[in-house]
């Protein structure tokens, strides 16, 4: 079984041919960031945002890449999300206004800019939000806690939990002695509210409820806390799997996500099938500028609102905040889940880690300075 689930990944490593070139050509110099898509640089119209240039470096440094970007280039990353803090609050904003009402979105960007800065041996120029009782309101008592978080409408599982899981990153900045009160209100109103047949949580088709679980698992992860109910989640991800349609590359990562997180002991046959499913929806993402997209017919222009598909709907949804163009082409933020991806799965199969062949010759001839873009 081993080397037929090699032979199988073997075949998914195909699917990264030309992926780095393309992740090289989304680099901008200027800035130090990096591009969504290749229309958001190619149309003048887009700058590079934190959430692109933090998942890209997220892929550098998973596929072991760290180490071939040059000093220069390093330190155009810390002088970019370095420069995307807001003196006066904390957080750190993207150039929309409109990103400054996403809740979900600045959130993220709090945790990515914090995350990107401390693997590169930087730090903030400026307190952060929780340091400054900058957080959200809610954050003010475990009771204001427990009355938002019985608010956040789950009608669509995934955005609703993405947003309950938004507080994760203010919790995690108080001392412990505070937190605990907040993460007990948090963790027994989710056991509250789990379907104890599916183990999923909200509302929603299979996947969106699969995409909300997982979303919520990120929760659990951060604090330490066991995801109740695994086997019926289990159940659940097999069910969908073999019967639903894929069509977002959240709708393939989030259920390998699950499942390696989740730690279980899974028969070998049933690897197997994972496997070959997961790569085959991947396949029908791959695009021929080299990089992956979020769904099938487009990237979409507007990750912050593409939860939430045609003819699903979920209140008070935040205004579109577009990063390209949407495209029939590869956007950062599939490619970055396709490389979580390959990597869960040799996990998932308990295979040893080998790094991607096509990662070989990627960022080797890098020029040192900082004011040239990724070419080889």
């Amino acid at each position: 079984m081993t080397q037929r689930l090699e032979d199988i990944l073997a075949g998914g490593d195909r699917l990264f041919e030309g992926f780095f070139e393309w992740l090289e050509g989304q680099y901008d110099a200027a800035s130090g960031g990096f591009y969504y898509a290749r229309s958001s640089r190619d149309s003048g119209a887009f700058v590079p945002d934190i959430e692109s240039t933090a998942q890209a470096l997220g892929i550098i440094g998973r596929c072991g890449l760290l180490q071939r970007l040059s000093d220069g280039i390093k330190a155009g990353l810390v002088r970019f999300f370095q420069s995307k803090q807001d003196p006066a609050t904390g957080y750190f904003y993207d150039a929309d206004p409109n990103m400054r009402t996403d809740d979900v979105m600045v959130g993220r960007a709090l945790g990515y800019s914090v995350g990107a800065l401390r693997k590169l041996g930087a730090a903030p120029l400026h307190p952060l939000p929780g340091n400054r009782h900058m957080a959200p309101a809610y954050c003010r008592s475990p009771e204001e806690y427990a009355e938002w978080l019985r608010s956040v409408s789950l009608v669509n599982s995934w955005r609703g939990c993405d947003r309950l899981c938004n507080s994760a990153p203010y919790l995690s900045q108080m001392p412990q002695d505070e937190r605990e009160p907040f993460l007990h209100e948090a963790l027994s109103y989710f056991a509250s509210i789990q379907d104890p047949a599916t183990g999923l949580w909200g509302e929603g088709t299979p996947y969106v409820r699969i995409s909300g679980t997982f979303k919520l698992l990120t929760f659990y992860n951060r604090f330490q806390a066991p995801l109740p109910r695994t086997a019926e989640i289990y159940r659940s991800l097999m069910r969908a799997l073999q019967s639903e349609e894929a069509v977002d590359m959240c709708y393939i990562r989030n259920p390998i996500s699950l499942l390696t997180s989740m730690k279980l002991r899974i028969p070998e046959e049933d690897v197997r099938i994972i496997a070959e499913i997961t790569l085959q929806n991947m396949a029908r993402l791959k695009r021929a500028d080299g990089g992956f997209s979020r769904e099938l017919d487009h990237s979409p222009p507007a990750p912050n609102v593409a939860q939430v598909k045609p003819g699903e709907y979920y209140p008070d949804m935040p205004e579109a905040v577009p990063l390209g163009k949407g495209e029939m082409e590869g956007d950062m933020n599939a490619g970055t889940q396709a490389i979580l991806i390959r990597y869960s799965l040799r996990e998932l199969g308990g295979l040893q880690e080998r790094e991607l062949d096509a990662a070989d010759s990627a960022f080797s001839n890098l020029r040192a300075a900082a004011d040239t873009s990724f070419r080889v």
